[in-house]
Parts: C-alpha cells; structure tokens; sequence
C-alpha cells in the first residue's frame, strides 16, 4: 500500500514542497487568522499539504541515510531539544498580550508564521524517521499498518476543524484521537532493528532513549498546556497544534519501549555482535577467496579473523607437504612455538581425525633453542584443513584465559578451516593453472622454433632414397635432423637430440642447427666438424645439457657414407639379409672439453651397395612404452626394417611408424620420435664397413 505521489521523483517532490510552503506563507500574511470555515478549510487544506510532501521528501532523503541509525535518532533528538527550548525561552519572552489582540501588524505576522515554519519541520522531520525506524528490518512489509496510523491522524486532524466549528461534534474528534493513540501504541511496539545493533551501540541508544523519552513527554504536556506558545501553533493552525501533540505522544511512547527493549537486549548483546562479526568475517573471506590468490595473504587473514572472531589469543596455521607440516601463518605467537606446539598436539592425535579436536587446560613444555618454556592454554581447538575428503592441513586457535571454546566458537573455527582449504585450494590450483599456461606458451614456441629449423622437404640425392619423419611429443623434446648440399654429388647429414624439454632445449637445437650448417660448408671430416662443434658449444651449454648426434656425409660419387657419432642411438646398417648396430666410439657434446672428447670420437666409412639401408632415429622410438611399460627397444626396430627392407624407403618409414603407434597406444608419447632412412640403389664391388 503505497502513499499518493510516493512515486515522484525526490526533486519533484521537493519542488512542490517549496511551492506549498511559499503559497501558505502568502496566505497566511494576507488572512493571518482564520475565522469563517472556508479559509480555515483552506488554511487547514494548505498545512496537511505542505507537511504531507516535505514528508515525502524527507522520507527519501532518510532512506538513503539509514545505515547511521544512531546519527538519525540523535538528529531527531535534537529537533526535540529545539521545540522544547523554544517552548521555555518563548513562553519566557513573550507575554498572553502577544496573542489576545484580534489583529496582528506585520512584525508580530511574520513572528507567528516563523514559530510555526519551525514547528511544522521539527514535527515532520521527526515523524519522518518514527516512520523510516517503523520499516527498517522488518521481515515483512508492514507499511499497510504505519499508513493506516497516518490515515486516523488525518481524520483527526480534519475532525478536530469540525470540533473548533461546532464543539457538541466533540465525540467525533475524540473516537478519531483515541483511536490514533491506540495505533501509536501498537506500532511503537515494532523495533526489530535494535536486535542488530552492536553492543557499543546498544548503549548508547539506551541513554539517548531515556533523555528523549523524557524530552518527548514534556513537550506532550507542553501541547496540553494553554500557554502562548500553543496559542501562537493554533492561531496558525488547530490542526498543527493537534498533529504536535500526537507526533510527541508517539516519541513518549516510542522511545520508552526502546529503552526497555534495549535493556532485555543487552544481555545478549556480546554473543549476537560475535556472531554478526563471524558472518561479516566469514563473508569477507569468502570474497577474498575469489579476489586474492597469494597463499601467504590468504593464510594470515584466516588466522587473523579467526582470533578476532573466536575471543583467542593466538591463532596459526598449518599445511602438509611431502616434507611432513609447514607454518603457513601465525597470530599473535612466534613461528617456533607454533611448530613445536603442533608437533606436540598432532603426535597426541590421530593425523588422520577428520573433525575437530579441542584440548582444555592444556599444559605444553616447548624447548625453543635449548631453552626450556612452560605454556599453558585453558583451550586450544584443532580443525582439520579437508579438500576432497583429504586432510590438507589444520587451523590451530588457542586462549590462555580461565574459559574453553563454546559450541558456537568451535562452528566458527570449523567454518573458516573449511573456507581456507577452500581458498588455499582454489590458489594452488590458479598457480599451477598459471604455470601450466606459461608452460603452455612456452611449447608452443619452442613447436615453432622446431618446425621451423626442420627441412621442410628431403633433399634429391643421386643413387640415394631419403625418407624422413619427425612426430612432436607435447613437451617438445630436442630432437632435430637436417641436410647439407656440399656439391661434388655429396650430402651431408646431421641427427641429434638435445637434452631436456621445452623452451630451453628448442633454443639449443636452434644454435646447433645454425653452428652445423656453418661448418658443414668448411670442414670434410665428420670428426673433425664434432670437434669443432663441442669446442663452440663450451660457451654456450650450461652443465646440465648436452647434445647426442651423429653427421656424417653420404658420397654419391663413390658410393660410400663417412659418419661419426657422439652418444648417439646406434646406426642399424641392413645389407646382405642382415642387420648390424654401428656405434662407432664417441661421447656425447658438452661432456667434456678437454682430451677426452677429441680422443674418443671416431670416425667410421660404409661402402655401399645395391639395397643398402641406414636407419638413424632418436631414442623416442626404442624407448616407446607399451600397457605393460615395455620398450619397443632396438629388436622390434631391427625386424621392422629387415621384413620390410624390399619396400621403398617412405614405405619402410611408414611400416614403422605403424607398428610403433599400435604398440604404445595405451601409453602417452614422451619424447620427440624422429626417423630418417637412406637407401642406396646402385650397386658398389666395395661393399662394407670400415
């Protein structure tokens, strides 16, 4: 049920109240008294208007005000003070004679106009906010009873004109005025909004309510009173007069049910302010859970919420991680004496408890740097941090005074152990979420500096097949192959493999690629190029990476193959319907710089004949694992290639391939598997290996 006009805009509203107030100041300077019933009509007409839309303006400003309940009791209170003041200082001032002459001049007009502008706001201003604090906090909309009130003051009011007319209608007035008070009375029975104030504030109001109850019933009595103050308020209006006298009745009556209400709350105060901060608390926290993401701030929130929620004096938290417990967080105590205090509890109880556990009148000894100390607790409460039904670590509280946690404490540190494990979760799982993103970036760098330092094509060499095949693992390996134009019918060849994943290991591979093609074109032998290259990658490799490779340089003039390895996966040669292992002597690049390198490293020559094969290919394909965490390992390899060796060289490739993605297909691809195959198909009398 919502008043007329309520839906105007405020400043609308305020407009009109202006306007009201201008047009009865006029009026009342044209027609001071009031005395056949038309302009008392009138004037009366003009004053409800007047206090009916400042109340509407006022009542919207006040809205927005609410929240400092306090500050709006204390503004009415002083409204308060004021018409009592005025009612003792004018009453002082002014004699009766003020008053008994029927006709006013313009000094005395104005005088009267002012007394009762002052009034008029005081009264509604206050009125305003017995109705702002009628609504506030009810659970239901209770307006259609505040409205019903403000109905039987109108009818009051208007009555009480008839009564002026005519007194033998006195009874009209009067069924109308006690109906009104009756109303108030109930009404002033609604103050469900005490029961969410503070207790600091509870206080407070039962003082204020006390002065202002007082203060209200003089005023009422002042209203009963045939002084020159009320002479003045009907001469301007009856009906003010009579709106006055209710509206102060209403702050009697209001603010003494306030003060008792007040005082059967304060008992229970304490606990509903611990409880209203635990939801507060609880409620921030949860906010913090989707805002902030630092463990380290995380943690020393809970635990600083948690002593001031629970009453404690020391609060600290705990987190497992393989190396056993970690102090995450502490409050009110030192680092060491929450470690040996928890190594001590959670040795009492079982690790495994997945509910709360309180101790009473505990007393710990804690030897902190070969120094004995005694600490006693009266309480400590133990929550358990719990993701996915999963201890992830306790929240300790601890008070040293005489009482022991109450069941409602004991929720409260269950609550925030669960809203930790909750927040300390979710910023593990964004921290690991972010790290795999920047993991994820990285290899897909890391994918395109490996394509693009592959050939993209093989190369056509004359007497010779080339098949190559290169498949990515996720976590880009350091595989890599590529292939030299020397001229004079010679090609040379590099295979490699880079040690360790990712970003690292493309940028190695990408400084091998561009040291093997410089001196590709300079040095003939393949030893000698290895050397060289292991002497370059000194500055550059740290000592955690190496790199395995086999070069060599396939000779289409005369039919041979000049090759030397370092650490690399064996050369499979197939000819004569069988197949070798070639490791010819080397270590890989980056292992040492000194003698043993250049000592050890050898170079090995292949003559080749007609359906000669050389298979070279990273440890991706031998090292492939089945269901069973079986290799695919070199034998399987070797009778791939012999049962395939009639087969041109993409076909041998392919078969191979074939056979390794059936055999692994239940186990998730490792490392980068690279394949490169040479046949040779012109027959050489000077076959073989030396």
């Amino acid at each position: 049920m919502r008043l007329p006009f309520n839906a105007i805009e405020i400043s609308r509203k305020f407009e009109l109240a202006i306007g009201l107030s201008i047009i009865l100041f006029v009026f009342k300077i044209i027609s001071p008294i009031s005395s056949s019933p038309f302009t008392i009509f009138i004037n009366e007409s003009l004053v409800i208007a007047v206090a009916y839309f400042w109340f509407l303006y006022i009542s919207e400003y006040l809205q927005s005000k609410i929240d400092s309940i306090l500050s709006i009791i204390l503004n009415a209170g002083i409204l308060t003070s004021l018409i009592f003041s005025l009612n003792a200082i004018l009453s002082y001032l002014i004699d009766n004679s003020f008053t008994a002459n029927s006709s006013y001049d313009f000094f005395q007009i104005l005088l009267t106009i002012s007394i009762s502008y002052v009034f008029l706001g005081a009264i509604i201003y206050i009125f305003t906010v017995f109705r702002e604090l009628f609504l506030l906090r009810q659970k239901k909309d209770p307006q259609a009873f505040f409205n019903i009130m403000l109905l039987f003051f109108l009818l009051a009011y208007f009555s009480n004109i008839t009564f002026k007319l005519n007194s033998d209608l006195d009874y009209i007035f009067n069924a109308f005025y006690v109906v009104s008070i009756i109303l108030i009375s109930l009404n002033s029975l609604r103050v469900a909004w005490i029961a969410f104030l503070p207790k600091k504030q509870k206080v407070y109001l039962l003082i204020i309510s006390i002065i202002l109850s007082i203060l209200f019933g003089f005023n009422f009595s002042f209203t009963l009173e045939n002084n020159i103050i009320q002479q003045i308020v009907i001469n301007f209006s009856p009906g003010l007069q009579l709106l006055i006298n209710l509206i102060t009745l209403y702050g009697a009556i209001y603010f003494g049910v306030i003060f008792f209400t007040t005082l059967f709350h304060l008992p229970t105060a304490e606990a509903f302010d611990r409880k209203a901060n635990e939801v507060s608390s609880l409620i921030d926290l949860s906010k913090l859970i989707t805002q902030v993401f630092d463990k380290k701030e995380l943690a020393d929130t809970v635990t600083k919420m948690l002593t001031k929620v629970c009453n404690s004096d020391s609060a600290w938290l705990v987190i497992k991680n393989d190396n056993g417990i970690e102090i995450a967080s502490v409050n009110e105590i030192g680092y060491l004496e929450a470690e040996k205090i928890t190594e001590i509890l959670l040795n009492e109880t079982s690790k495994e408890n997945n509910s709360l556990i309180t101790f009473n009148r505990k007393s710990l000894k804690l030897n902190i740097k070969s120094e004995l100390k005694t600490v006693l607790f009266s309480a400590v409460a133990i929550a358990p941090l719990k993701v996915h039904e999963e201890i992830s670590g306790y929240l300790f509280t601890a008070r040293k005074t005489h009482y022991s946690f109450d069941e409602d404490e004991k929720k409260s540190v269950e609550a925030f152990a669960d809203y930790a494990a909750v927040a300390l979760e979710n910023a593990k799982l964004l921290k690991e979420s972010i790290e795999k993103e920047r993991l994820e970036k990285e290899l897909d760098v890391a994918r395109e500096i490996q394509f693009k330092i592959l050939p993209s094509k093989t190369p056509e060499c004359t007497h010779l097949k080339i098949a190559s095949l290169f498949v990515p693992a996720f976590e880009v390996g350091g595989d890599y192959y590529d292939f030299f134009n020397l001229g004079e019918q010679k090609l040379g060849f590099v295979v490699a493999d880079v040690s360790g994943k990712g970003i690292s290991a493309a940028f190695i591979m990408a400084e091998v690629k561009g040291i093997f093609e410089s001196l590709a074109k300079i040095i003939d032998s393949p030893r000698e190029l290895l050397i060289k290259v292991n002497e370059i990658l000194k500055n550059s490799l740290d000592k955690k990476s190496f790199v395995t490779a086999i070069y060599g340089i396939v000779d289409g003039k005369n039919s041979k193959v000049i090759l030397s390895r370092c650490g690399h996966t064996p050369i499979l040669y197939s000819h004569d319907n069988l197949i070798e292992r070639l490791t010819p002597a080397g270590i890989g690049l980056g292992l040492d710089y000194s003698g043993s390198f250049t000592n050890t490293i050898k170079e090995m020559e292949i003559n080749l004949k007609n359906n000669d094969i050389l298979v070279f290919y990273s440890d991706g394909i031998t090292e492939s694992k089945n269901h069973n965490m079986e290799d695919f390992g070199y034998d399987r390899l070797e009778k791939l290639i012999q049962s395939n060796k009639e087969k041109d060289v993409d076909s041998i490739a392919n078969s191979i391939m074939q056979e390794l993605t059936l055999f692994s297909k239940d186990s998730s691809q490792h490392d980068d598997i690279t394949l490169v195959i040479f046949k040779w198909s012109f027959n050489n009398n000077l076959a073989g290996v030396k």
